[in-house]
């Protein structure tokens, strides 16, 4: 049975954290309170910084 996470409004940390594993975007480190970002949840980080930058470029 798959375990519920954290709600959002009981532990907005946990929560985020939680999810982000469970949706194998990053996975825990060996460097405490550090994560490593893999493949996929890189390539979500890449598309979110390129469409930020194009939205600071349009407004000057």
């Amino acid at each position: 049975m798959a375990k519920n996470l954290t709600t959002r409004a009981e532990d907005y940390s946990k929560w985020y954290n939680e999810l982000v594993i469970k949706a194998d975007l990053a996975e825990n480190s060996g460097v405490r309170g550090c994560m490593v970002i893999k493949p996929y949840g890189y390539a979500i980080w890449e598309r979110m910084q390129a469409e930020l930058d194009r939205m600071f470029k349009e407004t000057g």
